[in-house]
């Protein structure tokens, strides 16, 4: 039985990854727990780490940059899709009664004191805001709020985005033990992971918002609101909370940082290791030997920094040109640092790539650099762009839409949108509130190529015109053969011909 026992270790993965006995994987003790152990536990440590890196890290501020210019550019646009068969519309009704909506919808996301709980931010620049706190902290959440109508604005609706700090277990009900973000409704039963509360199905139910900041600096007493995930009449959301779940069971969100912290942090102090050295062999400083009275004010000494805080005797300024003094048989040796390092580039480029692969950037998009070929480039551009699309769906799905069907709601209610039986029936009110929604296009290496690719495209059937300018310019093409066909007629009146096409 124990030979047995010994084979059967050995078997499959037990002689691969699983092995205990090879030297290489002895060390190797991996541990793992359950969606909120590995998450909830470490989230905290996790957004402090990623906004530090953030504000800090270059490359960092590229990644979460170059997902924020290209995911949601200055914002994405309202496309209304209605399905016709569903609600009898003849072609014609049905572009007649997308661009009314749009045109209406433009009225309240256009207006930052509108749609903006504190009034700072229109619906476009709330995007960008999301999607920039969804990235760098995990999750963000948006309350829906009443309140806004006034005489410019005939909508009640507006939203307030809340970090994903402030969503957090009640201090009074966390759970005794290991788990500090854990803990139990008394008033309902139901468990709360990190401030998500779920019923004994494992449904989230509700969400718990914290008045402060974990940190802040505040005389103000911190206290929770309770606020549930849908209404329990209309059954619409309440609130959203805008996260990329890994894990089945997971509650929270993890960083889009959260796998490169390290490399992240240690490529930025070697940076800065590198320009410290470079800019001290760049300095050349002499010292002075003197034997000036203890009392006197050294040459280049840093003299007060504050009215009351007395200068430090041992700290000179030290820069090209200067000189400072030492006393009497002190002196200084000169360490030649060899730098910047010839090596510096190609490494900083390797670790560049590694970051890039994790986050699906590659490195010629992380470091907008493109010095490779037009293919490579492209390759580069078309891979980064995948990631980018899925971001734009997830982010469209998660916040646009929804926002976009409770605008809608009030706007039926109100009598703004004309939807015959939308309050009346599911299926009806689905078919009222399909949409798209248009952002920035990929951009062109090469436009001649690119363009001519797009028009035999349409040509063959592959594509339409619209779906091909989106691509190409994240224009409308309906707004693009509108505008020509009126700029041909006036070219035809100030000619007396026929136009030009």
């Amino acid at each position: 039985m124990r030979i047995q026992a010994r084979r059967f270790a050995n078997k499959g993965y037990g002689d691969a990854g699983a092995s205990w006995k090879k030297r290489s994987l002895k060390g190797f003790k991996a541990r793992s727990g359950s969606a909120q152990e590995d998450i909830d536990f470490s989230n905290l440590t996790m957004r402090q780490r990623a906004r530090m890196l953030y504000m800090a890290a270059p490359m960092a501020t590229s990644a979460i940059k170059a997902n924020r210019t290209n995911v949601v550019g200055p914002g994405l646009i309202l496309s209304a899709k209605v399905d016709r068969e569903v609600l009898g519309m003849t072609p014609e009704q049905a572009e007649q009664w997308q661009r009314t909506t749009e045109k209406e919808f433009a009225l309240w996301a256009d207006n930052r004191t509108a749609c903006d709980a504190i009034g700072l931010n229109d619906f476009y620049e709330l995007q960008q805001l999301a999607l920039m706190s969804w990235l760098v902290s995990g999750d963000v959440f948006c309350l829906f709020k009443g309140g806004a109508r006034s005489q410019s604005n005939p909508y009640d609706l507006c939203l307030h985005l809340i970090e994903a700090d402030r969503v957090a277990t009640p201090t009074t009900w966390k759970a005794t033990g290991l788990s500090l973000t854990e803990g139990k409704n008394t008033k309902t039963g139901n468990y709360i992971h990190d401030g998500v509360e779920v019923d004994s199905s494992g449904r989230v139910v509700a969400y718990h918002i914290r008045s402060t900041y974990p940190f802040e600096l505040t005389l103000k007493e911190a206290d929770w609101t309770r606020i549930e995930a849908t209404g329990k009449e209309t059954g619409m959301p309440n609130i959203l909370q805008i996260f990329d779940a890994e894990r089945p069971d997971q509650y929270r969100g993890v960083s889009y940082l959260a796998q490169v912290i390290e490399p992240l942090l240690q490529v930025r102090r070697y940076t800065e290791a590198e320009i410290t050295a470079a800019m001290i062999e760049s300095c050349f400083a002499g010292f002075i030997t003197t034997e000036a009275r203890p009392d006197e004010m050294p040459m280049n000494e840093t003299g007060e920094v504050e009215p009351d805080e007395p200068s430090d005797p041992n700290e000179f300024s030290y820069g090209a040109g200067e000189f400072n003094t030492l006393k009497p048989g002190e002196g200084i040796t000169f360490v030649d640092p060899k730098r910047p390092s010839s090596g510096f580039p190609a490494f900083t480029r390797s670790i560049a790539e590694l970051i890039g692969a994790a986050l699906e950037i590659p490195a010629d998009i992380l470091l907008k650099a493109f010095n490779a070929s037009y293919s490579a480039s492209r390759g580069a551009l078309l891979e980064a762009w995948k990631g980018f699309r899925m971001r734009r769906q997830w982010f469209a799905k998660d916040f646009c839409k929804p926002v976009y069907e409770t605008w809608l709601c009030e706007a039926v209610a109100i009598g703004r949108i004309q939807a015959p039986g939308f309050f009346a029936d599911p299926r009806i009110r689905k078919a009222y509130s399909g949409s798209e929604w248009t952002g920035p296009s990929q951009g062109q290496l090469d436009p001649i190529k690119e363009i001519t690719a797009e028009a035999l495209a349409v040509q063959h059937g592959f594509s339409t015109h619209e779906q091909s300018t989106a691509r190409l310019n994240g224009g409308s093409w309906q707004n693009n053969i509108e505008k020509l066909k009126q700029e041909q007629q006036q070219m035809k009146e100030l000619t007396g011909g026929e136009g030009t096409a």
